[in-house]
């Protein structure tokens, strides 16, 4: 199996039951809970983007952002392991949970930044990290998400093609579900030592794979 075609159903591994290990319940930047309960009108949105340390420091770091978690999310799978998703067998996608106010931080914005910290034409991809992990991928949780999503897609696709680069391949899809048709299913919290990796490790390994073209806002 290659690591750079997308498994399906049938050959993805089963998984298991429940989590195989514990998860932190505190942010060890913020200080918030990684995984809820948040203040009232709280927006979660689940983003893929290449290396989930890199990606997952640049959200913390944004004002309106409630909280982050590194994740797995968007395939089959049930609560894998960072050794079964490197292996291509699970169909996930590395993933940061964000959880913002977005009377602070508005959806367009998040997605803005989002579109501006990554390559999102290079498929199952991002600069040297190959496979079906590191792919480009939104799973929006509401109805003004999914909006702002494909908006904010457009109009950075138009730019990208003004550049010379070829097609946005981003998946633009729901949270939740079982996975594959009817949704990218839940969103497995990665392993502790995942969990806000370049703080614990400030030099560590994860570079981003920006275009250095600016995101447009929706016309």
């Amino acid at each position: 199996m290659l690591r750079s075609q997308m498994v399906t159903p049938e050959r993805a591994l089963p998984g298991r039951d429940a989590s195989p290990f514990v998860v932190p319940s505190t942010h060890a930047v913020l200080g918030t809970p990684l995984a809820g309960p948040w203040p009232a009108g709280t927006a979660v949105l689940h983003l893929a983007l290449g290396c989930f340390w890199g990606a997952e420091k640049e959200m913390w770091s944004t004002p309106g952002v409630i909280t982050t978690a590194a994740g797995y999310q968007g395939g089959y799978t049930r609560f894998p392991t960072y050794e079964e998703v490197c292996t291509g067998l699970t169909g996930h996608a590395e993933t940061v949970l964000v959880a913002y106010d977005p009377t602070v931080l508005p959806h367009v914005e998040l997605l803005r930044k989002f579109w501006m910290l990554h390559d999102p034409t290079q498929g199952y991809r991002q600069g040297n990290d190959v496979g079906t992990q590191y792919r480009s991928a939104i799973y929006w949780t509401t109805p003004e998400q999914e909006a702002a999503a494909w908006a904010t897609r457009d109009a950075y696709a138009a730019e990208l093609r003004r550049h010379g680069y070829g097609e946005v391949t981003t998946e633009i899809r729901p949270a939740g579900g079982t996975g594959g048709t009817d949704g990218a299913g839940p969103f497995y919290y990665a392993e502790a030592y995942h969990q806000q990796y370049l703080h614990k490790v400030p030099h560590g390994y994860c570079p981003v794979h920006s275009t250095g073209v600016a995101c447009p806002l929706p016309g």
